[in-house]
């Protein structure tokens, strides 16, 4: 009978979900080489191609199909069988800025859920600036937000978050007329970054819609009440990128970094998989 290896099993998963050998191999705190050669040592002792390679990324071969939900079962039992000793409980607290997190929120608890089923998880959502102010006062474990400037070093660099001026496709604007924005209230370091880059290119504006969440910003696009500076990943569906067809300045990116106060294996897991699925989203 054939033994599998278990931390072959884990990095094929991994593999699999975010269809990347690098993002795999963050996710597990080692190297691209070291998942890509357990991954082939799998393959050979199954006698399968598990994961077709390409240039860009990784895909489910026939075979991996068939085999990734029995290798996520036995990765879970697995789990179950080392915390049948009492394990004490551990929640992990998050806090992400709004404008990190959109339609994909879903799927990046579920990888760290699938990480670590252990732990118990509390996700805030707030502007960047409240998401750092929980995490200095010890409320939440870690803080993912936008670096806002040069006061506040460090922090592990995620990602490079690209923004574009969103409208709905009915949205109607005629150059040399104020603007319509949709824009959350100051403090927010979007709405600042917005409406630098329009009165750098001297492109009026006005305040159509002052939202209290990224949630109603969206709203107000979608209903065609406004323009709004987002960031690709949040842009609501239906939605589409203006800024070339009305004239508007581009818009820097910004980057996204993590905060995190843990020391233990388990929460540390949790956010290695949450920082390799914000990047994996990216493309």
């Amino acid at each position: 009978m054939k033994t599998l290896d278990l931390e072959a099993v884990q990095a094929f998963v991994l593999a699999a979900d975010l269809k990347s050998f690098t993002r795999a191999a963050e996710a597990l705190e080692t190297t691209q080489s070291a998942v890509s050669l357990k991954i082939k040592r799998l393959e050979d002792g199954l006698g399968r191609r598990l994961l077709d390679r390409t240039p860009r990324r990784v895909q489910l071969s026939a075979d991996g199909s068939a085999f990734l939900e029995p290798a996520r079962a036995l990765i879970a039992t697995h789990q179950v069988a080392l915390q049948s000793f009492g394990v004490a409980s551990r929640r992990l607290t998050v806090g992400l800025s709004d404008h990190i997190v959109g339609a994909d929120l879903p799927l990046l608890l579920k990888r760290m859920k699938r990480a670590e089923p252990g732990l118990v998880l509390e996700i805030r959502i707030a502007a960047s600036r409240d998401v750092l102010d929980e995490f200095d006062r010890g409320i939440v474990d870690a803080a993912i937000v936008f670096r806002h400037d040069n006061r506040r070093r460090g922090g592990e660099p995620i990602v490079k978050e690209s923004f574009g001026w969103f409208a709905a496709p009915d949205f109607t604007y005629r150059p040399g007329e104020p603007l319509p924005l949709a824009t959350q209230a100051e403090p927010c370091s979007v709405r600042n970054l917005a409406i630098g880059a329009l009165k750098a290119a001297r492109i009026p504006w006005s305040e159509a819609f002052v939202g209290g969440g990224l949630g109603t910003i969206g709203a107000a696009v979608a209903a065609g009440l406004a323009v709004a500076a987002l960031g690709q990943r949040v842009a609501p569906r239906g939605t589409i990128e203006v800024g070339a067809q009305f004239g508007l300045p581009p818009l820097p990116a910004r980057d996204v970094v993590m905060h995190a106060k843990v020391t233990d294996a388990r929460a540390r897991a949790s956010l290695k998989t949450l920082a390799a699925a914000l990047r994996a989203s990216t493309g």
